[in-house]
């Protein structure tokens, strides 16, 4: 291509396809830029409101014997500042940053599945603004951030605040999924050509540890959500002792998402840490390799720690002492990361800008968080300050120092890329020094404080505890980091309308970010780049101009389309076009559609629900209607000629199918989550008790599962005729297999209805219930599924020259099949063997 760039018909093309609709049709984006930032500064917004509440606490705690505040609303201050911190800030927050920056980061000009990142936006925002709005109508959650059970029952927290958690949290959980699965497949399979997984920028592969720990680790809460949520709006007794639950089943679920939460939010930060070090010190990152090794022990060993925030419930002593050791080993995976940033920082030249101070300041705080983390995985030390301030120091010093001084050096990093302009040095030092020096202040103490007996989430203590000083001064240094971050966010703002403009490459950097212009185009690159190291920029500063001005691949457009390359998982090779979802209002109405849900579960308005899942379920089919050979798509043309490479659609393997792959890992943790707790009443529960004979019927289940079977066969059979290219009788195979699913649905609901399960009377009784209400959920799904593509073959959807849906669709008919007969065995079967009341 030739000619001058901004003048040119194709980039006039690119800017008219990828555009965002104006005015209120901004609200129908799906573009990874737009998300991202809406992310972030949703994110920001959150986080003010949970410093105020920080701030109102340690105006609480500042003098003895104060009644500044009740302490029902201390109560809700403590719960509502974790709950805010930690869900609507800072996974949000990172959540935002990698949605921004990964296409950008891999040479691709957006994430593959879009709708899906708007989709989770807005679940984000309205479960934000649920759990929020209990805040101001006074009735917000009072139990904690981690909401135990019994404290948040329907006992002992009668009023409607642990189901705004409970509800709201659910929702903002379906967004981190989304965004989970969609960063997960992005990098996997749209990475820039020549760009193997050895090549890949390395903030990329801590991005990756992060969406697969979300994948695996968010489905324990989610699972443990309903589960309470049931048990406090229908009486199903999950966690109540007496009817053979048990509450500690609640702290297993809860932390098995909490631990490796910790590191689902510390990965990103150091991936920040990683990217940015090597480009302060001229050189390039020390330890490639083994950081990488790292990142994914950190992954690995973060889901075996949870039991260590449990050491004083009475678990067994082995078990105590297996945990201790484990959770002393992330230290080591952590070191190793460590010792590569020291040594990079030793064998380059620094030049300690505004980003390297945070950095340096990261360094300081989150070593020594992590110390103090070491202390606390030893079991006797632990005992003595469980519940102490010394923990709430701890976490902070982990969580702030882990996270949020790397997203401020991350964030006067890129925002030149988002803005064009560069931040204010005096006003960001002048905001550090006040953070840096008010954080150590408040928490350093708070360390001493704990270690002389103060418990947390106390609203007032005695004067003369020897505490008095110390909170006072922590109040103090609460109240300077507050004007640090202050000064820091008046900087942020600013800076866009007062800030110098930004050269092309302002820190000399290596990865492909900086080679857009700035701010950056829709669709990011006019012409994509082929890799052939990791520093792409150090080895053709030019690059960018190169690729502006057309002299990379897919410079074609008159389809209309959105497009970029689907590429090879491990060698970043091309292997077809995806074809990407232009702008759409279906993520708006179907989240829309989900708060409606959640609204009227929180107001017992059930019918009112059913609507609204109904209307959600609506939009969503629809959005999957307009995909593959759809006209609004990528339609079939008598002159559909393959140029290059194949379309996504027109292939066996593109990234869909990957993202079905990745849905339905996400779906069996949350299955294996419900396993788990199976087991666990049945071994642990101190009242648990079930009859020598199971309420279902063997038959039933039998009978069932044969339908499913054959149903799952038939359709296996007609998506190999597919593709083998040969389409003639898969549209009745498609209805066969339909008719045979909706057969097992049917009796599996027979055997629902006639048996006997007092769901409110036992815990056991009620986890069947929901074992059986899972797959139901499943097989009906897997019947709609199918009996949409049947009537696809029917209208040329879908066809031997667009085999691609079906291939996507098997692996959830797969999976349905599985757990049916993995449920039968487990949940029916191996009781009846077993002696079930022994």
């Amino acid at each position: 291509m030739t000619g001058t760039v901004e003048t040119s018909k194709f980039v006039r093309e690119l800017n008219r396809v990828w555009a965002n609709l104006p005015g209120w049709g901004s609200l129908s984006a799906v573009n990874h830029s737009t998300i991202g930032l809406r992310f972030m500064v949703t994110g920001m917004v959150f986080f003010l409101i949970g410093g105020i509440l920080a701030m109102l606490v340690r105006t609480q705690l500042a003098l003895p014997e104060q009644d500044l505040i009740s302490a029902e609303l201390y109560n809700q201050a403590f719960t509502m500042h974790g709950t805010v911190m930690m869900f609507l800030f800072a996974i949000p927050v990172l959540e935002g940053l990698a949605i921004y920056l990964i296409p950008k980061m891999i040479g691709a000009r957006d994430l593959v599945f879009p709708r899906i990142s708007a989709l989770g936006y807005y679940c984000y925002l309205f479960g934000g603004i649920i759990i929020l709005s209990s805040l101001f109508l006074g009735i917000a959650p009072d139990s904690g951030w981690f909401m135990y059970t019994p404290l948040s029952s329907s006992v002992f927290s009668p009023g409607p605040g642990s189901d705004f958690w409970l509800l709201g949290i659910t929702f903002v959980e379906i967004s981190a999924m989304a965004a989970g699965i969609e960063l997960t497949v992005s990098i996997l399979r749209t990475r820039a050509p020549g760009m193997t997984l050895s090549r890949m920028p390395i903030f990329c592969w801590y991005i990756l540890a992060m969406a697969l720990m979300i994948v695996f680790g968010f489905p324990p809460l989610i699972l443990a959500s309903i589960l309470l949520e049931l048990e406090r709006a229908a009486g199903m007794p999950f966690f109540d002792v007496a009817a053979g639950g048990d509450p500690l089943l609640w702290q297993h679920l809860f932390w098995l998402f909490g631990h490796p939460e910790v590191y689902i939010i510390f990965l990103p930060a150091a991936g920040i840490v990683s990217t940015l070090i090597p480009v302060f010190s001229g050189r390039p990152l020390v330890g490639y390799r083994w950081i990488v090794l790292s990142i994914i022990l950190t992954g690995f060993i973060s889901f075996g720690l949870w039991v260590h925030h449990m050491f004083t419930v009475g678990i067994p002593q082995l078990a105590q002492a297996f945990f201790s050791v484990a959770s002393m080993m992330v230290a080591v995976p952590t070191a190793i990361q460590v010792f590569a940033w020291l040594a990079t920082l030793w064998m380059g030249k620094v030049v300690f800008r505004l980003p390297m101070l945070w950095i340096m300041g990261f360094l300081v705080i989150f070593v020594c968080g992590g110390l103090t983390g070491v202390m606390l995985a030893l079991v006797p030390f632990n005992w003595q300050v469980h519940d102490t301030h010394f923990v709430v120091a701890h976490m902070h010093y982990v969580l702030v120092g882990g996270m949020f001084f790397p997203l401020m050096a991350g964030l006067y990093y890129w925002l030149p890329l988002v803005s064009g302009r560069m931040l204010s040095e005096r006003m960001g030092r002048w905001g550090f020094w006040l953070t840096f020096i008010g954080f150590n202040t408040t928490f350093l103490l708070m360390h001493l404080t704990g270690l002389l007996g103060m418990p947390r989430r106390v609203y007032t203590y005695e004067a003369g505890l020897g505490w008095d000083w110390l909170n006072l001064l922590s109040s103090i240094g609460g109240f300077i980091m507050a004007a640090g971050v202050a000064m820091v966010l008046l900087d942020l703002l600013l800076h866009y309308r007062f800030g110098r403009k930004a050269t092309s490459n302002p820190w000399q950097a290596d990865t492909l970010e900086w080679a857009l212009d700035k701010p950056p185009a829709p669709y990011n690159f006019v012409s994509l780049p082929r890799i052939q190291s990791r520093s792409p920029l150090w080895d053709d500063p030019e690059l960018g101009e190169r690729l502006q001005a057309g002299e990379g691949s897919l410079v074609s457009i008159e389809h209309g389309r959105r497009e970029t390359w689907g590429t090879d998982a491990v060698t970043g090779e091309p292997s077809e076009i995806c074809h990407l979802p232009t702008n759409s209002w279906w993520p708006l109405m179907a989240a829309g559609a989900l708060a409606l849900v959640c609204v009227s579960l929180l107001m017992r308005w059930y019918p009112v629900a059913i609507l609204g899942a109904v209307l959600a379920a609506l939009p969503l089919f629809r959005w999957s209607w307009e995909n593959g050979g759809h006209p609004s798509a990528a339609p079939l043309t008598p002159n559909d000629v393959e140029d290059e490479l194949p379309l996504e659609s027109r292939t066996l393997d593109g990234p869909g199918r990957w993202g079905m792959i990745i849905t339905l890992l996400a779906d069996g943790a949350l299955y294996l989550s419900l396993l788990f707790g199976w087991f666990y009443l049945w071994t642990a529960a101190p009242q648990w008790s079930a009859p020598d004979d199971g309420p279902l019927s063997i038959w039933g289940l039998v009978l069932s599962g044969a339908l499913l079977t054959l149903a799952s066969l038939r359709f296996r059979q007609q998506a190999r005729r597919l593709a083998r290219g040969d389409e003639i009788g898969v549209q009745s195979g498609l209805w066969q297999a339909t008719a045979l699913g909706a057969l097992h649905v049917l009796s599996l609901i027979a055997v629902l209805w006639v048996a006997p399960l007092a769901i409110t009377d036992n815990a056991y009784d009620a986890v069947l219930f929901f074992m059986l209400l899972f797959l139901l959920f499943h097989s009906a799904l897997a019947v709609i599924i199918t009996a949409l593509q049947a009537w696809r073959i029917k209208l040329g959807y879908v066809s031997a020259r667009l085999p691609y849906e079906p291939q996507v669709v098997w692996p959830f008919w797969l999976y349905t099949t599985g757990i049916f007969w993995v449920s039968v065995a487990l949940f029916v079967f191996l009781p009846m063997a077993w002696g079930a009341s022994t």
